[in-house]
């Protein structure tokens, strides 16, 4: 079986394309490097199952030759991060809604199964204790730039299922709830590495607003090792399924944890998110902690790694990375 993975040079897509190489399937990448990176599959260019190829999933012709030529398609790619939504909506809208009409089309044409990537993002501001997958989505006002993401990856899972309940498309759909780990950039707004950056470079790390939103956080291993498991589940087409860490945590909280485990004399300040982020509007949940029942049920899947060993990790990799220049530390 050939897996195609959109968006394979970014974050997620280059781990879950070593798992399946290492799992014994071929695997061809789609990517037009906007976000992602060629060095991130640095240990698989050059594999004999591997393939990549540059472009962008707006291009038709191209994403049906490739869809086409597979036999399981993992959707991951889209416009991510806040600043990239803020400093660039019209496009990245394009390219989040535009692009998966066209993976889901060609899929359809094809015949392939798809596994759609959403986002926990597109509960908006419901805080329930525990968000099931049927849960209510809370939007702000559409003049809040901000919430242009979530209303877009929405959109995608209403197209998905759509094309699933007409035309019987076996499409899976993935709520991510705050994926960390090796190779995730800080550039667009990601938190754990932001912060530990600035720990390891004793800058202040800065907390957004008052520091008291709480997130869960999945560790990339976990996250791979549930996209597999999902991949290999027919009855997961049709469903909508959260993944998600086990821990609640502050941002604030985040910060000292980061800071103790770094040996750190960082001091850790609150910034206004109108400064945090001139480039638009912008407004925040409080909290967002997911209900992973329905994985469990399909899977047997829960996240193994820890929030502290998350922490741990992350500031081993960062470590042990190219030493960045000083201006770009906060990027």
């Amino acid at each position: 079986m050939r897996v195609l993975i959109t968006g394979g040079a970014g974050f997620i897509g280059s781990h879950l394309a070593e798992a399946l190489l290492a799992a014994g399937y071929p695997v061809s990448v789609l990517d037009d490097l906007s976000t992602g990176s060629i060095d991130n599959l640095g240990a698989v260019l050059g594999h004999p199952r591997f393939a990549f190829s540059e472009g962008t999933i707006l291009d038709r012709r191209l994403v049906h030759a490739h869809v086409s030529a597979c036999d399981y398609v993992v959707h991951l790619a889209a416009a991510v991060g806040v600043r990239t939504i803020l400093e660039k909506p019209l496009a990245s809208l394009r390219t989040n809604v535009e692009g998966s009409a066209c993976i889901l089309n060609a899929c359809q044409e094809s015949g392939r199964p798809v596994l759609l990537a959403s986002t926990s993002e597109t509960y908006g501001k419901n805080d329930a204790d525990s968000l099931c997958e049927d849960a209510d989505s809370i939007l702000g006002s559409s003049a809040i730039d901000r919430w242009s993401y979530a209303t877009a990856k929405k959109l995608d899972e209403f197209l998905g299922l759509a094309h699933h309940r007409a035309h019987g498309l076996p499409v899976t759909i993935t709520r991510f709830f705050n994926i960390v780990g090796p190779r995730q950039s800080a550039r667009y707004g990601m938190v754990l590495p932001s912060f530990v950056r600035a720990a390891l470079a004793n800058q202040p790390i800065r907390v957004f607003g008052d520091g008291l939103q709480t997130r869960n956080f999945t560790y990339i291993d976990d996250c791979i090792d549930a996209l597999l498991r999902l991949m290999r589940n027919p009855l997961a087409a049709g469903k909508i399924v959260n993944i998600g860490g086990s821990e609640e945590i502050s941002i604030r909280e985040l910060a000292e944890h980061v800071k103790r485990a770094a040996a750190s004399s960082s001091p850790i300040i609150t910034v206004p998110y109108h400064q945090a982020y001139p480039e638009g509007s912008f407004e925040d949940m409080r909290r967002r902690v997911p209900c992973i029942c329905r994985m469990e049920a399909l899977t047997g899947w829960r996240p193994a790694t820890s929030l502290a060993a998350i922490i741990a990790k992350t500031i081993s990799f960062e470590r042990n990375r190219q030493p960045l220049p000083a201006d770009r530390v906060l990027a």
